[in-house]
């Protein structure tokens, strides 16, 4: 069965720097009507630098929505019409000084589908030459080096609560596990 729902017309439109937020009607399969709340996002790369020796870099940053410190590989959002491999060398070179000789990718990923449409593109970044971070005005993040062996088992005991990296990691583990 179709289960395809049918925008009917946007009630409510908040057009902001990151994100729109839309209120539609929609005809559900069935025929009777619903309302939907959307997120218009355009989307993020993500990248996981692993060095090597078997570090891994992340940042710690403060979240300002959940009023925490998490934390997270490298990311960032997407300019408009941007491929996302570009973005994800840009938040490295940015927020870790880091360059890669390689990078894998590892998959794409909607993070919260009920209702965003953020789509988040992850890599894996490897043969690291070092140099200096430069993170954009207003981001203030320390770069944290850890064992990729650490950083999985902290995933492992859900003590990484940002989605973006734990999916990184884990699938990191495969390409670094040689599978």
């Amino acid at each position: 069965m179709d289960y395809t729902e049918k925008k009917l017309r946007r009630l409510n439109t908040y057009e902001g720097i990151i994100i729109n937020v839309g209120l539609d009607r929609v005809r559900l399969p069935d025929g009777s009507e619903a309302f939907r709340e959307i997120v218009e996002h355009p989307g993020g790369a993500c990248i996981l630098p692993v060095d090597g020796e078997g570090n891994a870099y992340c940042v710690r940053q403060y979240r300002y929505p959940i009023g925490e410190h998490l934390l997270e590989a490298p990311a960032g959002k997407l300019e408009r019409g941007e491929d996302p491999l570009v973005c994800a060398s840009r938040e490295l070179g940015e927020e870790t000084g880091f360059t890669a000789g390689r990078i894998v990718p590892l998959g794409a990923y909607h993070s919260s589908p009920g209702f965003s449409s953020e789509r988040l593109y992850l890599y894996l970044a490897l043969d690291l030459s070092r140099g200096e971070a430069h993170p954009d005005e207003g981001e203030f993040l320390d770069l944290v080096k850890l064992p990729f062996s650490e950083l999985l088992a902290m995933v492992r005991r859900g003590e990484v609560s940002d989605g973006k990296t734990a999916i990184a990691v884990l699938q990191a583990a495969h390409i670094l596990a040689g599978e």
